[in-house]
């Protein structure tokens, strides 16, 4: 199961800031950032992905709740995010809730729709924009709709789903996956007594959505207006934004999306709207006419193999290179950027709990161009790996004595006390991965070059180092990463010399006259 932003800007007051700052102009340490300006703009500041069902159990049943998730808004707030994504919320027969039964409600295990808009309504006297997931490409095979459908081939219904002959030669010829969001092989699925299959993308429990007919189409339009209208959201994760229409019928896709956004935008001109497409740049960009903000999986690939390689001089090349395929699109596109989201495997997990590792992959997301997503649990080093419910695991408040929240409806494997520290522990070490995304997402919170900034690569001739400007109109910005595990000094080129003043370094990195001593894993920051 994967999932799925807008050239709106509203421009969002400034949220609490948790640690003392030097005014712009000044030098200082691990944290030189002005409190004095508030940078970012949504849609393009810090979101948090939650999994509702891990992330805080309110009433003791061992599942998180609505309750519990809006217990944590300071939280948030104190780490510097804007918006959060929600997982899906609605009822469902699976944990996980991509295989809907109703899109009308809540599910129960996490509260009443009552709870949910107290939520948004405590969230938005934050600051802090709410987005939900939509799944739209399927249903459950429990909805009654397909319910309705397969038990009788003249049902208005039936027309909902994709149906073909049992003997029909496009159900036959499985065994093979179809893209990098599905490792199923099998895409057509019986029903018993009929001599007619369904298609479900996914697997079975997902009979995917006919939107060859419009009902089907209005049916979602009305769904979504629900949500923006009634409940108050402030936009949509469309999941498997690729697959409204199948592999073949790109343009049709493309064409679908539009008109989904052009039916939002009635109801609410300033939805946001974030696709989850799997693919390389080439396949993402003709979305973002319908889909303005799009994950950027590929960045988060090249982010991965640039750490487990040690080598970060191309991240740059390859970002701008992404830019440039999207703006030709959508001049105002939206980049959703990850290190990893609830379909992979946890960052932490990837580079072998080496939280050197870690802290510089957080500074590559916060210091790139885009719109960063952190994934629950991401800040305090989080591991997981596939299956899918590891890499879910329960968030990690305090100890296990003491945590009044933490969720137990799976045993955790990977994130455990032994593995992971809690937040409260975290919190009182100022070196620890909690304070340094605390410390990033500040940074890039109060500088207008790292929030909205273009990008331009430089040449420091050591492929370690992953080099770049960022520039507003008002600022300039030279960041610097070290992603070996040896020191390095490269000699500052004369094109960027005059980056001088010392806006942030971690781990002891340091401009030297013209030249930058960046000691293994660190990062060196310099304004012009």
């Amino acid at each position: 199961m994967k999932k799925r932003n807008l050239n709106y800007l509203l421009l969002i007051p400034a949220l609490y800031l948790s640690t003392a700052c030097s005014r712009p102009g000044t030098a200082e340490g691990e944290s030189g950032v002005s409190t004095e300006i508030k940078a970012s703009e949504w849609p393009r500041s810090v979101s948090y992905e939650i999994f509702v069902q891990s992330f805080c159990d309110s009433d003791d049943d061992g599942i998180g709740d609505i309750k519990g998730m809006t217990s944590k808004l300071d939280y948030l707030t104190d780490l510097g995010i804007e918006a959060v994504w929600l997982m899906p919320m609605s009822p469902s027969p699976s944990y996980h809730k991509y295989d809907v039964t109703d899109y009308y409600g809540i599910h129960p295990d996490y509260g009443t729709m009552e709870d949910f808009k107290a939520f948004v309504a405590a969230a938005h006297d934050r600051n802090i924009k709410v987005v939900i997931d939509l799944v739209v490409n399927h249903s459950s095979n429990q909805h009654p709709w397909f319910l309705e459908a397969a038990k009788d081939e003249k049902s208005p219904y039936r027309d909902y789903y994709v149906w073909a002959h049992k003997d029909d030669p496009q159900t036959k010829g499985e065994g093979k996956t179809t893209g990098d969001d599905s490792r199923n092989v099998q895409h057509w699925h019986e029903v018993k007594g009929s001599d007619y299959k369904y298609f479900g993308y996914f697997w079975g429990g997902m009979p995917d959505l006919n939107f060859d007919n419009p009902k089907v189409r209005q049916e979602i339009y009305k769904v979504g207006r629900f949500w923006l209208e009634e409940v108050g959201v402030d936009g949509f994760r469309l999941d498997a934004a690729r697959h409204i229409f199948p592999d073949d019928r790109p343009d049709d896709n493309h064409a679908f999306w539009e008109e989904f956004k052009a039916e939002m935008q009635k109801v609410k001109p300033d939805v946001y709207l974030v696709g989850e497409v799997w693919g390389e740049s080439d396949i993402v960009a003709p979305y973002m006419k319908g889909l303005p903000a799009l994950f950027n999986f590929e960045l988060s690939w090249k982010i991965l193999d640039a750490l487990k390689t040690g080598n970060g001089d191309s991240i740059a090349v390859h970002h701008e290179r992404m830019r440039d395929a999207y703006q030709q699109v959508n001049p105002n596109y939206v980049d959703a950027t990850i290190l990893s989201n609830h379909d992979q495997n946890r960052i932490m997990s990837e580079v072998n709990g080496d939280p050197n590792k870690a802290k510089v992959a957080a500074a590559l997301l916060f210091t790139l161009p885009g719109a960063p997503y952190v994934y629950y649990g991401e800040e305090i080093g989080m591991q997981g790996k596939k299956p899918d419910e590891q890499i879910r695991e329960p968030f990690l408040w305090d100890t296990k004595t003491n945590d009044d929240c933490r969720t137990s409806w799976v045993t955790p494997k990977f994130s455990t006390e032994q593995t992971v520290k809690p937040v409260a522990q975290q919190a009182q070490d100022p070196n620890s991965l909690l304070n340094h995304y605390k410390a990033y997402i500040r940074l890039r919170n109060s500088s207008k070059a790292l929030a909205l900034g273009e990008i331009e690569p430089v040449n420091v001739n050591d492929r370690a180092i992953s080099a770049f400007t960022r520039t507003s109109p008002d600022e300039s910005v030279l960041v610097l990463h070290n992603l070996s595990g040896k020191e390095v000094s490269v000699a500052i080129p004369a094109s960027v010399q005059d980056h001088k003043q010392l806006m942030h370094q971690h781990n002891g990195a340091k401009r030297n006259g013209n030249t930058a001593q960046l000691p293994a894993y660190s990062s060196l920051i310099l304004r012009k």
